[in-house]
C-alpha cells in the first residue's frame, strides 16, 4: 500500500529584499520568430502571414539589442537551453540562424551541452536549410505535422501535404539525433481509425519525442468564428485514450500533459518551463519570467513585428505577487504526470510548504492529487480534470 505524507510546513518565507531565494533558479532562452507563411484558423500564437519578404538582419539586429538591454538581469548566469519558436522559424535563413547563435554565445554564457531546438514545418524546408541549422548549433528540431492525412491537412489550413511531412521527418532524422512531432487529434470530421493512423504513422518514424494535442477552438481564431465540425466529447475521450494506450506501448513516457518521450528524450527546455525555471524572452511578444533576490517579475516585448521592430527595447514589466505564486507554480508543475518534489516548492518560490497545505488536502480528498513519497503529481483522474485541482491552488 501507498503511504500518503502529509505537507508539513517548513521553515517561514523569506522576505524578498532581504533573504530571497537561496539560489536562481536555471535559466533558458526563448526566441520568437513571428513570421509564417499563412496563418492556421486553429492558431492563436503570435504569428503574422509575412506578406512580403521579412528583412531578417533589421530582426537579427532587434533582437541582439533586446539582448543586451536584458543582460544586467541575467548578468553571469549560465543558459540551459535555447528555443527558437514563432510562427514558423525555419522561415529564416542559415544564415540568420547562425548569426543569431553565434551573438547569443558571444553574450551569455551558453552550457556546452545546451539543448537548442529550432521549430519547422514541412512545406517551408529543403535539405540545404536542415544541414546549415545543424551547422549553426541547432541540436533539435520540432517538427509540426499535425496529421499525415491531406483531408485533414487542408482542414487545418495547413500548407505541406502526408507525403511532404514524411519527407520532412526523414530528412529531420537525417541531420538531428533528436527530433519532435507536433499532433494534433479530434480533428474536424476525426474518426477513432484515422487518429489511429496518424498516431501510429508517427510512432513508425522512429522519432524520439510526440507532442499530441487536442484540438480546442481558441478565442480569436477562425475557428473560434466559424467551428468546423468536430468529433464530440466521448469520441475526442476515446481519442485521448488511445493515444496514450498506443504511445506507452511503443514506450514512449507520458511525462507531461500532451508529451511523450523515449527514456531520456523529455524536451529539457520545456521542463524548464513545468519546473518554475526562469527563462528571458526575445522577440516580437514574447516573454520572460525571472526571479532573483528582490522577487519574481514577469514582461513581455510588443506583440506586433512592426512595433517590435520600431523599439525592441520595450517591456511591460509585471511583478509577480507573493501570494500568487502557489497558482503559478502549481500551474506549471502539476503539468508533469510524475509531479515534483514537495522540496521544489520552497527551492523555487521562497515559500513554506504551509502555503499550499490547505489547497493540497483539497486536492487529496477530490482524489485529483497525491502527495505520497515527498511529492506533488497529479493523480489519474487529476490529470484528466486539471483545471479543477490548479483550481484548488490559484488565487
Amino acid at each position: 500500500m501507498t503511504r500518503t505524507i502529509p505537507i508539513v510546513a517548513v521553515s517561514p518565507a523569506p522576505t524578498f529584499g532581504e533573504s530571497g531565494l537561496k539560489a536562481p533558479p536555471p535559466l533558458a532562452l526563448y526566441v520568437h520568430w513571428p513570421w509564417c507563411v499563412r496563418k492556421c484558423p486553429y492558431c492563436d500564437f503570435n504569428s503574422h502571414e509575412a506578406k512580403q519578404p521579412v528583412d531578417e538582419a533589421a530582426y537579427l539586429a532587434a533582437l541582439i539589442a533586446d539582448l543586451e538591454a536584458a543582460l544586467p538581469a541575467i548578468w553571469g548566469r549560465s543558459v540551459i537551453s535555447v528555443f527558437i519558436g514563432g510562427g514558423t522559424p525555419s522561415l529564416m535563413s542559415g544564415k540568420t540562424a547562425d548569426a543569431l547563435l553565434a551573438a547569443l554565445r558571444m553574450r551569455v554564457p551558453l552550457l556546452p551541452e545546451a539543448e537548442i531546438t529550432l521549430e519547422a514545418n514541412p512545406g517551408t524546408l529543403e535539405a540545404g536549410k536542415f544541414a546549415a541549422f545543424r551547422d549553426a548549433g541547432i541540436n533539435r528540431l520540432s517538427l509540426g505535422i499535425q496529421s499525415f492525412d491531406d483531408k485533414k491537412l487542408a482542414a487545418l489550413g495547413r500548407i505541406h501535404s502526408g507525403s511532404e511531412a514524411r519527407r520532412a521527418i526523414d530528412a529531420a532524422q537525417t541531420h538531428f539525433a533528436r527530433v519532435n512531432l507536433d499532433l494534433m487529434y479530434a480533428l474536424p470530421s476525426q474518426n477513432l481509425r484515422e487518429a489511429r493512423h496518424d498516431i501510429a504513422t508517427a510512432i513508425a518514424t522512429g522519432v524520439s519525442h510526440l507532442s499530441a494535442y487536442h484540438l480546442t477552438l481558441e478565442p480569436n481564431t477562425a475557428f473560434h468564428h466559424a467551428p468546423p465540425p468536430l468529433p464530440d466529447d466521448d469520441l475526442a475521450a476515446d481519442m485521448q485514450e488511445m493515444v496514450e494506450a498506443e504511445l506507452a506501448a511503443a514506450d514512449f513516457a507520458h511525462y507531461e500533459t500532451s508529451a511523450f518521450a523515449k527514456p531520456g528524450q523529455q524536451c529539457r527546455h520545456n521542463l524548464n518551463y513545468w519546473t518554475f525555471g526562469d527563462y528571458l524572452g526575445l522577440g516580437a511578444g514574447a516573454h520572460s519570467k525571472l526571479s532573483d533576490h528582490a522577487g519574481f517579475r514577469r514582461d513581455a516585448r510588443p506583440r506586433h513585428p512592426r512595433d517590435y521592430l520600431a523599439d525592441p527595447l520595450t517591456r511591460r514589466w509585471q511583478t509577480i505577487a507573493q501570494e500568487d505564486l502557489p497558482g503559478e507554480f502549481m500551474m506549471n508543475a502539476l503539468r508533469l504526470t510524475a509531479g515534483v518534489p514537495q522540496t521544489l516548492f520552497t527551492e523555487r518560490t521562497g515559500l513554506p510548504l504551509a502555503a499550499i497545505e490547505k489547497s493540497a488536502l483539497e486536492g487529496r480528498r477530490a482524489g485529483l492529487l497525491d502527495t505520497a513519497d515527498g511529492y506533488l503529481r497529479p493523480t489519474a483522474q487529476g490529470r484528466r480534470f486539471l483545471n479543477r485541482l490548479l483550481a484548488e491552488f490559484i488565487r
